[in-house]
């Protein structure tokens, strides 16, 4: 995409779409050869509105089985339709497990992943005595005991910024894990516990990882002080396992007012 922040001479104009999707028949974001991911899903749908092929610049890359309530995507159109005439549009193209929820007209210069200042995540947690079937897409069943106010008091470590060597998925090579999580919430629900992250991003699986190794502590295999040693390792052995996608969804993506201001 052109950097210079002005339309280019075709008359292109920058969409931002703000996208919904139960991940659990996708294999994650972004396309993949032979895949149903949503970036291929949403991408054909905008090449049977626009009849063009356009490339959807998501604000991060959800693994396979995460869902979203506010993904944020952008992608450049010299179609005339307005936005909402685009959110109609579209999703009469796609199927039901993925909707647009929002479109606007941003700046040419808007990027939905380097303008994006924070993220928020949330991983529900079943707790019930039997497992959950009608919410079984959506939460991951934890069986037996769980010790909340440990999980909150290991939480606390990892606010803040560190480096999260140790929360990183293996196999992904990264120059900076350096990462800044503005807050760890914890709520209560009917049948268990939502928890919630907020931060100026995250690496790939990170949220997963460190919801894995709040169980561990929840269920006594790790104590709440074992967490600034496993930051220290920089080692992702030394963090507990990676919890299921099903769990996790996108919740929010937060841009500053000045980057999303259309002026023509």
């Amino acid at each position: 995409m052109p950097e210079d922040g002005k339309a280019g001479g075709s008359g292109k104009r920058n969409i931002k779409l703000t996208i919904e999707y139960d991940g659990t028949d996708f294999s994650g974001w972004q396309r993949q050869p032979s895949r149903r991911t949503v970036q291929q899903h949403i991408e054909e749908a905008i090449a049977t509105v626009t009849g063009e092929r356009v490339h959807l610049l998501a604000s991060g890359r959800t693994d396979a089985g995460v869902h979203s309530e506010g993904q944020a995507a952008n992608f450049r159109t010299a179609s005339t339709l307005t936005p909402r005439r685009f959110v109609g549009a579209i999703n009469a193209n796609i199927d039901f497990d993925a909707a647009v929820i929002d479109a606007r007209e941003v700046p040419w210069s808007f990027h939905a992943v380097r303008d994006a200042d924070a993220k928020l995540y949330r991983y529900r947690i079943s707790t019930r005595p039997v497992r959950p079937v009608i919410k079984r897409r959506f939460v991951h069943y934890v069986k037996g005991t769980f010790d909340v106010e440990a999980c909150k008091r290991a939480a606390r470590h990892l606010v803040g910024t560190h480096d999260f060597n140790s929360f990183r998925a293996e196999g992904r090579v990264v120059k900076n894990a350096v990462r800044t999580i503005r807050r760890i919430d914890f709520e209560q629900e009917p049948d268990g516990l939502a928890m919630w992250f907020e931060g100026n991003g995250f690496l790939y699986m990170m949220v997963r990882i460190i919801v894995g190794t709040l169980l561990e502590v929840a269920r006594g295999a790790l104590r709440p002080d074992d967490i600034p040693a496993i930051l220290a390792a920089r080692d992702r052995s030394a963090a507990g396992p990676t919890a299921p996608p099903r769990g996790l969804c996108l919740v929010e993506v937060h841009y500053p007012d000045e980057v999303l201001e259309c002026r023509k």
